[in-house]
């Protein structure tokens, strides 16, 4: 298929999913009252309705809308650095318009520095983590169960909000954008980089164990 068309589907979709993100977000702040339990629970809802539309919808052109996700691609040999090269900058442009949109949706400005602070040990572990686990999900899904994949990481996502310390940002593109969105979903902009890091070394994990778990089973079946 024509790489220009991928790239536009990268953006497309990247730029959906992060105003469903942040706007969610903002809405769920603004109605929960000061309950950052519900708003997290509208946030994590939206999020995970959000993806399963999303990769359904794209899923026959190209519904990675992450770079860890293009560079396990990369890693496993069957996608080239060239590619993840572009595939990256859709993702990236892609996500800051998403959060540009849902930002000027709710009257802020388009690009509204974030000042939430998301950082330590127990962050980043969080992130690695769900990126581990997001992998996993996809990986052990195209495998076993390819039919189900959107549902499995729709439902992931939505639990990974929950379970993990930093509400699993799980892309380094989501996490690059967020930081312009001084709101529920945002991140500091200094805080980025560590987080970043520890969702590569997730997914650079989980593509080596699922490497082996699917190898054994291949052996073995």
């Amino acid at each position: 298929m024509n790489l220009t068309r991928k790239f536009v589907a990268e953006f497309l979709g990247t730029a959906v999913l992060l105003a469903v993100v942040v706007g969610s977000g903002i809405m769920g702040e603004r109605l929960s009252g000061g309950n950052d339990a519900i708003a997290l629970l509208a946030n994590s809802i939206a999020t995970g309705a959000g993806l399963i539309f999303l990769i359904l919808g794209f899923s026959e052109i190209s519904a990675h809308f992450n770079p860890v996700i293009t560079f396990t691609e990369v890693l496993r040999g069957y996608l080239d650095f060239r590619t993840l090269l572009i595939y990256s900058l859709a993702q990236i442009f892609g996500a800051f318009l998403g959060v540009g949109i849902a930002n000027l949706m709710f009257d802020l400005p388009f690009i509204f520095p974030s000042t939430k602070v998301r950082t330590g040990f127990s962050q980043w572990l969080g992130e690695f983590v769900a990126t581990f686990g997001l992998i996993a999900v996809i990986r052990l899904g195209s495998s076993y169960k390819p039919q189900f994949v959107a549902f499995m990481v729709a439902s992931y996502i939505t639990a990974a909000y929950w379970f993990t310390s930093s509400t699993s940002f799980a892309n380094p593109a989501v996490t690059l954008a967020r930081s312009i969105s001084n709101t529920f979903a945002g991140i500091r902009p200094v805080d980025v980089l560590p987080f970043i890091i520890a969702q590569i070394l997730g997914a650079i994990a989980a593509t080596l164990v699922c490497n082996w778990l699917i190898q054994e089973e291949k052996e073995n079946g």
